[in-house]
């Protein structure tokens, strides 16, 4: 087990550019709150979403792609349906070819997080698979997120 800090959860300020993402039916448990693997989705959501309206992405013909190599989240309250989460977005840390992105989700109107994570892309060329520096237009919108 880590000696690491008790996470807290972090405020809507901290956070750069925001998403709306409604829930569903669906993602709600057993329990009757949204499933653990639903975070994930929503924080991809909410990255990809953002860099491909900034035209730093293209998932159909772009020559740069992004793979997630690390992931994590901290839970703080339940989400259900029939809610909204707000994804706050910002950039922690930037390489030459790789992004730290963390992702909040706030209940609708919050100004707490309900849970917060990361995900880290590397970025690779798509034909090769191999790690390329972060195109112009990506690291503009990387420039514009961090914190």
């Amino acid at each position: 087990m880590s000696s690491a800090p008790k996470p807290t959860p972090h405020s809507r300020s901290s956070y750069r550019a925001f998403r709306s993402i409604p829930t569903r039916w669906m993602d709600n448990d057993m329990y009757g709150h949204v499933n653990n693997v639903v975070y994930y989705s929503w924080f991809d959501t909410a990255v990809n979403a953002l860099l491909i309206e900034r035209g730093a992405l293209d998932i159909h013909q772009g020559q740069t792609i992004g793979f997630v190599v690390e992931t994590q989240c901290n839970y703080f309250a339940p989400i259900a349906f029939p809610q909204t989460v707000e994804a706050g977005v910002r950039v922690a840390q930037a390489g030459r070819s790789s992004v730290r992105y963390e992702i909040a989700l706030f209940a609708e109107g919050a100004d707490t997080a309900a849970a917060q994570g990361h995900f880290v892309h590397v970025y690779v060329d798509r034909a090769t698979q191999r790690p390329v520096p972060l195109p112009e237009a990506l690291q503009r919108v990387v420039d514009s997120l961090k914190a």
